[in-house]
């Protein structure tokens, strides 16, 4: 007799209920941040004499999604397998994802053995981003909005100006970083950087006009070659592993 069956079936439940939760509240949520981030727009085309019309709105938007609509789909599929769907709703609220939640949710299912895309992912990712916040929220209240201006004036300008030369790139090393070495997967991770090189040492000099596309294109491109050349055998033999694993918890 399996004794553990009961326990399984209630964090089952248990986890099923939270994902219902966090996808109605998420919405939710969603939804009102949308309707607040566009409520100055709206006040400045009805209540102004700014003298807007819907042909400047929507070419402006086009202007905006020609530039950056690419994100609107790269970001969602890149950060959706590592963050889950509670902690996505998370993430684009507070923003700056790739910069900071994102390290945070690898780091913290690096620490505790959780594979990313899995229920103990999900909520590691989801305690990491609540604790990512929380850092950002009272450092920017001590060192933004306490002291910003006195240590502004005290930091030499050569330090500032190399602080922002350099600050993006460590960042992103960073974060390169800590996704390979909590995905362990070498193969994507060698289908990925040799499209990044190809794309930027090859393709783009050659065809410029791709360059607001190169991030889509390289995200697209590694995950259907990724899926290609993937190791077969070892996927197969980890489903009879899961299936076990499964029955004795």
């Amino acid at each position: 007799m399996n004794t553990h069956t009961p326990v399984t079936s209630n964090s089952d439940a248990s986890m099923a209920r939270f994902e219902k939760q966090t996808t109605r509240y998420g919405s939710a949520t969603m939804a009102a941040g949308l309707l607040f981030s566009l409520l100055g727009p709206l006040y400045l085309f009805f209540f102004t004499d700014l003298e807007l019309t819907g042909d400047m709105i929507w070419v402006a938007f086009l202007a905006v999604a020609a530039t950056f609509g690419v994100f609107w789909v790269v970001e969602p599929l890149t950060y959706f397998p590592i963050l889950g769907s509670a902690a996505m709703y998370q993430a684009f609220m507070i923003g700056n994802i790739s910069n900071k939640l994102l390290p945070a949710a690898i780091v913290a299912q690096s620490s505790i053995n959780a594979k990313p895309g899995t229920k103990r992912g999900d909520i590691a990712a989801v305690m990491a981003i609540c604790g990512a916040a929380t850092v950002h929220l009272s450092s920017l209240l001590i060192f933004v909005g306490l002291f910003g201006s006195w240590l502004v004036a005290r930091i030499p300008m050569e330090v500032i100006e190399v602080a922002r030369l350099y600050i993006l790139p460590s960042l992103m090393g960073a974060v390169l970083v800590q996704a390979i070495v909590a995905m362990k997967q070498l193969r994507t991770t060698i289908v990925a950087i040799a499209l990044a090189l190809v794309m930027y040492f090859l393709i783009i000099p050659v065809a410029p006009s791709l360059a607001l596309y190169s991030t889509a294109l390289v995200v697209v491109g590694s995950i259907i070659i990724s899926w290609l050349v993937r190791d077969r055998k070892a996927h197969v033999a980890e489903e009879p592993a899961t299936e076990n694993n499964i029955e004795s918890n």
